[in-house]
Protein backbone atom coordinates (compact mmCIF):
# COMPACT_ATOMS: atom_id res chain seq x y z
CA UNK A 1 0.00 0.00 0.00
CA UNK A 2 1.03 3.56 -0.68
CA UNK A 3 -0.34 6.53 1.22
CA UNK A 4 -0.37 10.00 -0.33
CA UNK A 5 -0.97 13.27 1.46
CA UNK A 6 -1.31 16.55 -0.41
CA UNK A 7 -0.80 20.00 1.02
CA UNK A 8 -0.26 23.56 -0.14
CA UNK A 9 -3.62 24.44 -1.59
CA UNK A 10 -5.38 27.66 -0.79
CA UNK A 11 -6.81 30.90 -2.09
CA UNK A 12 -4.69 32.94 -4.48
CA UNK A 13 -5.31 35.84 -6.80
CA UNK A 14 -5.16 35.41 -10.54
CA UNK A 15 -1.59 35.74 -11.71
CA UNK A 16 -0.23 34.41 -8.43
CA UNK A 17 1.62 31.21 -7.60
CA UNK A 18 1.18 28.16 -5.41
CA UNK A 19 3.28 25.12 -4.69
CA UNK A 20 1.48 21.88 -3.95
CA UNK A 21 3.24 19.06 -2.14
CA UNK A 22 2.52 15.35 -2.10
CA UNK A 23 4.18 13.18 0.53
CA UNK A 24 4.26 9.47 -0.21
CA UNK A 25 4.70 6.75 2.41
CA UNK A 26 4.39 3.00 2.64
CA UNK A 27 5.54 0.84 -0.25
CA UNK A 28 7.13 3.67 -2.20
CA UNK A 29 9.47 1.12 -3.76
CA UNK A 30 6.49 0.01 -5.86
CA UNK A 31 5.90 3.47 -7.35
CA UNK A 32 6.83 3.97 -10.98
CA UNK A 33 5.44 7.46 -11.46
CA UNK A 34 3.49 10.20 -9.74
CA UNK A 35 0.83 12.38 -11.25
CA UNK A 36 -1.21 15.44 -10.45
CA UNK A 37 -4.83 15.64 -11.48
CA UNK A 38 -7.55 18.17 -10.80
CA UNK A 39 -11.31 18.20 -10.69
CA UNK A 40 -13.49 21.28 -10.86
CA UNK A 41 -17.15 21.19 -9.79
CA UNK A 42 -19.30 19.48 -12.38
CA UNK A 43 -16.31 18.40 -14.45
CA UNK A 44 -14.39 15.20 -14.90
CA UNK A 45 -11.03 14.67 -13.28
CA UNK A 46 -8.33 15.88 -15.65
CA UNK A 47 -4.63 15.29 -15.96
CA UNK A 48 -2.24 18.07 -14.98
CA UNK A 49 1.29 16.65 -14.90
CA UNK A 50 3.26 13.50 -14.23
CA UNK A 51 6.81 12.56 -13.31
CA UNK A 52 8.64 9.27 -13.20
CA UNK A 53 9.74 8.26 -9.74
CA UNK A 54 13.36 8.84 -10.67
CA UNK A 55 12.45 12.40 -11.63
CA UNK A 56 13.99 11.92 -15.04
CA UNK A 57 10.91 12.44 -17.18
CA UNK A 58 7.98 14.81 -16.92
CA UNK A 59 4.83 15.40 -18.92
CA UNK A 60 2.30 18.23 -18.79
CA UNK A 61 -1.20 18.92 -19.95
CA UNK A 62 -1.37 21.68 -22.55
CA UNK A 63 -3.51 23.73 -20.17
CA UNK A 64 -0.64 24.13 -17.68
CA UNK A 65 2.44 23.72 -19.87
CA UNK A 66 4.82 26.60 -19.43
CA UNK A 67 3.11 27.70 -16.20
CA UNK A 68 3.68 24.67 -14.01
CA UNK A 69 6.59 22.50 -12.94
CA UNK A 70 6.38 19.04 -11.43
CA UNK A 71 9.43 17.91 -9.49
CA UNK A 72 10.65 15.42 -6.93
CA UNK A 73 12.56 16.49 -3.88
CA UNK A 74 15.98 14.89 -3.96
CA UNK A 75 16.46 15.42 -0.24
CA UNK A 76 12.99 14.35 0.91
CA UNK A 77 12.82 11.77 -1.83
CA UNK A 78 9.26 10.74 -1.16
CA UNK A 79 7.83 14.19 -1.87
CA UNK A 80 6.62 15.42 -5.22
CA UNK A 81 5.77 19.05 -5.90
CA UNK A 82 3.65 20.94 -8.37
CA UNK A 83 4.70 24.56 -8.74
CA UNK A 84 1.97 26.57 -10.43
CA UNK A 85 2.57 30.10 -11.69
CA UNK A 86 0.46 32.67 -13.52
CA UNK A 87 -2.64 31.07 -12.07
CA UNK A 88 -5.91 31.59 -13.89
CA UNK A 89 -9.50 31.44 -12.72
CA UNK A 90 -9.92 28.19 -14.62
CA UNK A 91 -7.22 26.57 -12.50
CA UNK A 92 -9.68 26.49 -9.60
CA UNK A 93 -10.22 22.85 -8.65
CA UNK A 94 -9.44 20.16 -6.13
CA UNK A 95 -5.96 18.90 -6.91
CA UNK A 96 -5.08 15.26 -6.35
CA UNK A 97 -1.78 13.49 -6.44
CA UNK A 98 -1.63 9.88 -7.51
CA UNK A 99 0.88 7.07 -7.75
CA UNK A 100 0.94 4.50 -10.51
CA UNK A 101 1.98 4.31 -14.14
CA UNK A 102 3.52 7.14 -16.15
CA UNK A 103 0.31 8.15 -17.84
CA UNK A 104 -2.22 10.93 -18.31
CA UNK A 105 -5.13 8.55 -17.68
CA UNK A 106 -6.55 8.46 -14.14
CA UNK A 107 -7.27 4.74 -14.34
CA UNK A 108 -3.54 4.06 -14.71
CA UNK A 109 -2.96 5.30 -11.16
CA UNK A 110 -3.64 2.95 -8.28
CA UNK A 111 -3.19 5.21 -5.26
CA UNK A 112 -4.72 8.61 -4.65
CA UNK A 113 -4.46 11.33 -2.06
CA UNK A 114 -7.41 13.05 -0.46
CA UNK A 115 -7.06 16.22 -2.52
CA UNK A 116 -6.29 19.85 -1.77
CA UNK A 117 -8.43 22.78 -2.83
CA UNK A 118 -6.97 25.50 -5.04
CA UNK A 119 -9.13 28.56 -5.54
CA UNK A 120 -8.07 31.36 -7.85
CA UNK A 121 -9.86 34.67 -7.41
CA UNK A 122 -10.07 37.69 -9.69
Amino acid sequence: QVQLVESGGGLVQAGGSLRLSCAASGRTDTIYAMGWFRQAPGKEREFVASITWTGATTYYADSVKGRSTISRDNAARNTVYLQMNSLKLEDTAVYYCAAGSYSSRPNEYRYWGQGTQVTVSS
